[in-house]
């Protein structure tokens, strides 16, 4: 066998591979003499069949299978000893009038080459990095959640401010008829408001849904019906009030500091409004990490310049689907895909010149953390290491698992790559600035 490689130019080449009958013929002698000996032929006894009459039913099939099997390994082996940063897959030239009976077979095969390019990490413009802080508005608020949440509720005669409005939403037309509780904090108009102060159990007020809410969203739950029914919906409908409620706030002393937080770990209402701040900011910091990720990557798509193989991956794109696709159908997923294999490429140049690997103890480690993380969701704040160890193992014995906690770990080991090597500016903000800043 031999193997050779024509350059087209920096991005495509041409693999050539010359098979002769030396490199298959006693592979495909041996099949067809195990063919023979099980072939069940009428006219024959098992095990006696002619061979010529094997080789003219099976050599052809076994011929074309030994053959294929040969250019796969040989040429996946070439690539890996040329050290050739193939894109794609080779693809076989098309050869019209192919014939299997020469002593000689020469195939050859399209490859798309990896382009050759610099990622300077130190970026030419800063890249900001947002440090999200909790001011006094937001954690004056947590606290006040709390202590609802905690709270009591005394029954009252009629409706009062800042009151909870048990009853039943009811329009016929519309088919709605939903039993809830209204805060009467959430209502956005003072009309609506207005309607409802003063009104006592029994009583019935009709109010529009419009705007009725500071969160549109929540218009779907309180009158049970669907987020895309909800959406500009306008109609009025009546609310039957069956029970009204104060909601008394908990007090701020040991007993609720220790029901939310373990015995004496927060004494006083100031070490609770820090430790609100505190984990408040630690949430936000992932969401100002992911942030900077997002936009460390679309800097680095947009300034990095490189040339692709574009015929051959548009040709790739089309052969390779799970069904065939036409010239231009294979052009329109090359377009949505090329800023995905950009940073893919980018990516994978800036792990491996980096030296960013992963190995098992500390992906081991990482899925623990992000058990124990999961675990304290319910309350299991100090998992013993044991278990840690056993729910791990069964996490890693599932390799879709292990894909997506390798690739999480990879980005976090990239972040903190970024963070050192990046040229960032730091913008600190509250969430609320944030939200607008960055979400619009």
């Amino acid at each position: 066998m031999n193997i050779t490689k024509e350059q087209i130019d920096d991005l495509n080449a041409v693999v050539k591979v010359a098979i002769t009958k030396e490199d298959y013929q006693d592979k495909v002698e041996g099949i067809l003499k195990d063919y023979r000996k099980s072939a069940n032929i009428p006219g024959f006894r098992k095990g006696h069949v002619p061979m010529g009459l094997i080789k003219k039913q099976y050599g052809k099939a076994v011929l074309v299978d030994e053959v294929n099997k040969l250019l796969q390994d040989n040429l996946n082996k070439y690539l890996t000893e040329e050290k050739l940063d193939v894109l794609g897959n080779p693809l076989p030239k098309q050869q019209d009038n192919f014939d299997w009976d020469k002593d000689e077979l020469n195939f050859e095969f399209e490859l798309g080459l990896a382009p050759d390019f610099e990622v300077p990490l130190k970026t030419k413009k800063p890249i900001t990095q947002y440090k999200i802080v909790a001011d006094k508005k937001m954690i004056d608020e947590q606290v006040e959640r709390i202590q609802k949440q905690y709270g009591k509720l005394v029954s009252k005669e009629e409706v009062g401010e800042g009151y909870e409005v048990t009853g039943t939403f009811r329009n016929e037309d519309e088919g709605i008829d939903n039993k809830t509780t209204l805060e009467l904090d959430k209502l956005k108009g003072k009309k609506a408001l207005n309607a409802l102060k003063g009104k006592k159990v029994g009583d019935s007020v009709s109010l529009k849904t419009k705007g009725l809410l500071k969160e549109d969203y929540l218009l779907s739950s309180i009158l049970g019906i669907s987020q895309e029914k909800a959406t500009d919906l306008d109609i009025e409908v009546s609310f039957t009030i069956e029970e009204i409620n104060e909601r008394e706030l908990a007090a701020l002393d040991q007993e609720l500091f220790d029901k939310l937080f373990g015995k004496d770990e927060v004494k006083s209402e100031k070490e609770l409004r820090e430790r609100i701040k505190n984990d408040s900011e630690k949430q936000f910091e992932q969401q100002s990490d992911q942030k900077l990720l997002n936009d460390v990557t679309e800097y680095f798509i947009e300034n990095t310049k490189f040339d692709l193989p574009t015929g051959f991956l548009t040709k790739w794109i089309q052969m390779t689907g799970e069904e065939p696709l036409s010239e231009e159908q294979a052009n329109e997923e090359y377009e949505k895909s090329e800023k995905g294999l950009r940073y893919q490429l980018i990516e994978g140049k800036i792990i491996k010149e980096n030296d960013l690997t992963i190995q098992f103890d500390e992906l081991k480690e990482f899925a623990k953390g992000f058990i124990k993380s999961q675990m304290a969701q319910f309350g299991q704040l100090n998992p013993q290491e044991e278990e840690l160890d056993n729910i791990a193992a069964r996490v890693l014995g599932n390799q879709d698992e292990v894909k997506r906690l390798s690739e999480q770990l990879m980005s976090q080991k990239l972040l903190d790559l970024y963070k050192e090597k990046v040229n960032l500016k730091t913008k600190e903000i509250t969430y609320e600035e944030f939200v607008k800043e960055v979400y619009g």
